[in-house]
């Protein structure tokens, strides 16, 4: 089964400053393991369901969104984005409206930030830099497996 970690926290722990805006802004580490047979490509996309209170969230804020990460890929470092991302994998655009990794930056409260990790059947095509809406619209049918990875953190806390 498709599994995904991070040597930076724990599954429903907290990240580190350093990954997030009130540090160095810097994409965390990931590993993920036991992809199906078939898997072509990876696509990630990281986003806060909080937003912008977890007490009342009224939308999600999607923070980071990669695709065709090569099938050979089992890992991106600490600040891959843009730095040092898999040959041939694409940034998508965050509700900044800019490419590439926003980290964390909650306005109230303790958030959570869901990486989630699909396994692909195909590379898909070039398709610029999309939103999250539509790099999920195209992988419709693609998918073979997911995992998620959920990382928590609040600002002074």
């Amino acid at each position: 089964m498709l599994g995904i970690k991070s040597a930076a926290f724990a599954h429903q722990g907290p990240i580190p400053p350093r990954f997030t805006a009130d540090g160095e802004d810097l994409s965390p580490p990931l590993e993920w393991s036991d992809a199906p047979a078939g898997t072509r490509s990876f696509a990630l996309i990281v986003d806060d369901p909080d937003a912008p209170d977890p007490r009342a969230p009224q939308r999600t804020w999607v923070h980071w969104v990669l695709y065709n990460i090569p099938a050979s890929v089992q890992a991106l470092e600490p600040g891959a984005d843009p730095q040092a991302l898999p040959g041939g994998a694409r940034r998508g655009r965050n509700d900044w409206k800019r490419a590439g990794y926003g980290g964390p930056a909650p306005p109230v409260g303790r958030h959570r930030y869901v990486h989630k990790l699909y396994a692909l059947d195909v590379m898909l095509p070039d398709l610029g830099e999309p939103t999250k809406a539509r790099l999920l619209s195209a992988m419709q049918g693609h998918v073979l497996a997911e995992a998620q990875l959920i990382g928590t953190y609040q600002r002074g806390g």
